[in-house]
């Protein structure tokens, strides 16, 4: 069983930068691959990045691909989302997951709260 508790969302201007995290309690968390994935109003739940139990392999989606970083800090029982050039399309909640298929999107067992991420252009 892993809890998930994302933070680091809030209002931006376009362009501008934030960082989200996602802290897990539980013993597991260094065996789990990690995902991210947003809402925004209206649409569907769109996975946005994934990371593998060890941090050695990444998969971003088409649009986020180049702005968007994804790691982990095993130690920490953290993962991070590093979100850089955001563009008011990004503006979504965005929720961290456990347990899935790291490149995939598929198959998460295990979801945070989610955070809001608001980008004004």
């Amino acid at each position: 069983q892993v809890q998930l508790v994302e933070s680091g969302g809030g209002l931006v201007q376009a362009g501008n930068s934030l960082r989200l995290s996602c802290a897990a309690s539980g013993r597991a968390f260094s065996s789990y691959n990690m995902g991210w994935f947003r809402q925004a109003p209206g649409k569907e739940r769109e996975f946005v990045a994934g990371i593998n139990w060890s941090g050695g392999s990444t998969f971003y989606v088409d649009s986020v691909k180049g702005r968007f970083t994804i790691s982990r800090d095993n130690a920490k029982n953290t993962v991070y989302l590093q979100m850089n050039s955001l563009k008011p399309e990004d503006t979504a909640v965005y929720y961290c997951a456990a347990g899935g298929r790291w490149n995939e999107g598929r198959e998460y067992r295990y979801w945070g709260q989610g955070t809001q991420v608001t980008v004004s252009s």
